[in-house]
């Protein structure tokens, strides 16, 4: 790290992730001026090669090492035992440690688990990994043989490993959990008045992103804004994107219109957060919207930032809180912190530091430029303690973190949740998309996983409908159209009741020899094509917003047909199940295997893990299939053939397997190797469908010749 980050700085490296820039395909000097950038790119590539090494080297050297070094602490303990006489040799039990190479301890878990070091089970862990860095830039010097940093700002960012606290039978709360600790260490360490939030399978990819998301929270205006939503972008994903993972449409159409709105969604990554709106905080200016559609607004009654931190302090002295909002209990201040008082200290330097700059006379609640020139003071012990003590288990008790402070508990998806509370307090959030990607990640590219990965976004959403975070109850300074968005989030798994049917409806249609309508007339014929130039023009909007080809779209159709008969039924199923009878069900894996080629990079795509949300859409498929020979058939050998019936129910049927193909051809894996399981279910599934519709409509036997 002391070497990367000054190298990306005096060469304009990007992407700063060092393993996505060495395994980059493009010309590394193209744009390179410096005469030295191709002699210090081998070295420093050299040595990256070598750290990997080191790497994986690691877990082989800890080993080692805590072997050594706990023989001699077992000699001593049996030393120590013998002079005091206190207990024979062969009784005394030396705990099994993990060794770090000072000598001392690996805090947290260990490579034996122990009381009070295993996963778990472990105490609360800081490790400062780089010191706060100096007010003012710090030259480098030239080091022989090695790279010049003479021109080039060698400082670190402050680096801390944070482990919050885990002990047995306790709540954590789990990604929620852990960022409402992390936010409450970083405010005794650092207290920067932005946090970014990104998952652990995501990396930086544009080192100036950050910057751009800082103008707009320090521009006219920003003081009203919550959050800065960046739009998500894969890596590793199969060229044709089978399962639409890089959600295209939702990204650079769907979020940029609600940019038009109140903001874009907050999506649980690449989101840069003001610190002062996570901690329950209404803006400093809101509106309040009242009417059939919210066409009328006015100011809503809030309190400037001075007053409410005034506030907090005199709930801290036990003098009685000073409401925003009685009407609805999400706009009152927030009561309970915890009780660290230099967390709430804190805060009041957090709201003043995020402040806009005063540049100008429109300016409100800003702050003048330079007022943040004093250095940091150097972090001492007693700090350090008190960040500890913010990640401990008990620190939220009687507390409302996660109620209304931090992320909000009791969802699958937190992030939608608190990205909707923090509008319904009257905050606006902005959706930035740069030139140059600001962040990349992985996503699953199989189809199990996928699915997966949909169920637990639809299962969030259904928790959200049946919750008090339902947009129907929210606050009036939420606006109409974005109500309306918030709605959708919690409505949509509920389309594929419908969805469902829609994809039987020619199956059944073949099976009986009727088609959907009884005659097709003019009225007919009228309302299926407005239909279907809404959906074109719908579509072509779509096309037209988020900048994707055709093939890309039509992937995004092919999926909604896919999630929406599994994953979306399923999520469906769970909450009205844990709502009405309060049983809880989870749809997970049955069986497994793994990708047994190394060197295709897509080798991912073509595993195939048996899932129970495979059994609605395998359905779907074999009904229409059967339903299409049983429609031949019967129109093959009967005396009148109606092949203008044949010819509509086979369109219509063929157009729902159209849908299916990509769940089709994911269940063939690579070369057709399909699982055992999966020529059972057809079986089982083919017979069941033939033996119900033959019981249901037996032959007729008049019909013989």
């Amino acid at each position: 790290m002391q070497l990367w980050v000054p190298f990306c700085r005096k060469h304009n490296i990007e992407p700063r992730n060092p393993d996505s820039y060495f395994t980059q395909k493009t010309d590394p000097t193209k744009n390179k001026k410096r005469p030295d950038f191709v002699k210090d790119h081998r070295w420093i590539k050299r040595e990256y090669d070598e750290f990997k090494v080191r790497i994986n080297a690691l877990p082989d050297v800890i080993r080692k090492r805590s072997e050594k070094y706990d023989r001699r602490e077992e000699v001593k303990d049996k030393n120590i035992s013998r002079q005091n006489s206190a207990a024979s040799a062969e009784t005394i039990e030396s705990s099994k440690a993990t060794w770090m190479a000072d000598g001392t301890h690996w805090p947290g878990t260990w490579l034996n688990p122990a009381a009070d070091h295993k996963k778990g089970d472990h105490a609360g862990i800081i490790q400062l990994m780089s010191k706060v860095p100096e007010n003012e830039p710090v030259m480098g010097t030239e080091d022989e043989g090695k790279l010049d940093f003479t021109e080039v700002d060698i400082r670190l960012p402050m680096f801390v490993y944070v482990s919050r606290e885990k002990r047995p039978g306790y709540d954590h709360e789990k990604k929620a959990g852990a960022m409402n600790s992390l936010v409450r260490a970083s405010a005794i360490l650092s207290n920067g008045p932005f946090i970014l939030n990104l998952d652990c399978d995501h990396y930086i990819y544009n080192s100036m992103a950050i910057r751009e998301g800082m103008c707009f929270m320090m521009d006219r205006g920003g003081d009203r804004i919550c959050y800065i939503q960046f739009p998500q972008r894969f890596e590793g994903i199969d060229p044709s994107d089978r399962y639409a993972n890089h959600n295209t449409v939702f990204f650079d159409g769907n979020m940029r219109a609600l940019d038009g709105l109140q903001g874009p969604v907050y999506v649980g990554t690449g989101t840069m957060f003001r610190r002062y709106a996570l901690y329950g905080f209404s803006p400093p200016r809101a509106t309040e919207y009242s009417g059939i559609v919210g066409q009328i607004r006015k100011p809503a009654a809030t309190l400037s930032p001075s007053v409410s931190l005034e506030a907090v302090r005199n709930q801290d002295d036990g003098h009685e809180t000073v409401p925003l909002n009685e009407e609805h209990p999400d706009l009152n201040l927030p009561k309970k912190f915890g009780s660290s008082t230099m967390f709430v200290d804190s805060i009041e330097v957090a709201e003043y530091q995020g402040r806009p700059l005063a540049d100008h006379v429109s300016v409100q609640n800003g702050r003048p430029a330079g007022a943040l020139l004093a250095p940091r003071p150097p972090l001492d012990a007693p700090t350090v303690a008190e960040a500890i003590g913010v990640i401990s288990c008990w620190y939220e008790e009687n507390t409302e973190w996660g109620d209304r402070i931090g992320w909000i508990y009791g969802s699958v998806t937190e992030d939608v949740v608190t990205g909707y509370r923090m509008h319904n307090r009257g905050w606006r959030s902005i959706y930035c998309i740069t030139k140059r990607d600001a962040f990349r990640g992985t996503a699953p590219i199989n189809l199990t996983d996928r699915l997966h990965q949909v169920l637990r976004w639809a299962t969030g959403s259904v928790e959200i409908f049946f919750s008090k975070n339902n947009a129907f109850l929210a606050s009036s300074r939420l606006k109409f159209l974005q109500r309306i968005a918030y709605l959708n989030v919690g409505i949509y798994p509920f389309t594929s009741i419908f969805l469902v049917a829609y994809l039987f409806l020619p199956a059944l249609c073949m099976f009986s020899g009727q088609f959907i309508v009884p005659n097709i007339d003019a009225t007919f014929l009228t309302y299926l094509l407005l239909m279907t130039v809404t959906l074109c023009l719908i579509s072509l909007l779509e096309v037209k917003w988020s900048g994707i080809a055709l093939e890309e779209w039509w992937r995004n159709e092919q999926f909604w047909a896919i999630g929406g008969s599994s994953a979306h039924l399923a999520a469906v199923i769970q909450g009205l199940l844990k709502v009405i009878a309060g049983i809880e069900i989870s749809f997970t894996l049955t069986s497994k295997s793994a990708a047994d080629d190394e060197e295709d990079v897509y080798a991912d795509l073509y595993v195939i893990k048996w899932s129970s949300l495979f059994v609605m859409p395998l359905t779907i498929c074999i009904t229409n299939i059967i339903a299409l020979i049983m429609g031949t058939a019967r129109t093959l050998f009967s005396v009148i053939p109606q092949w203008n019936k044949l010819v509509g129910g086979a369109f219509f049927s063929f157009w729902v397997l159209a849908h299916m193909y990509p769940f089709m051809k994911g269940l063939m894996g690579r070369k057709g190797k399909v699982t055992t399981i999966i020529y059972v279910w057809t079986g089982i599934l083919s017979i069941t469908v033939s033996l119900l519709w033959i019981t249901i409509s037996p032959p007729d036997d008049t019909a013989k010749i």
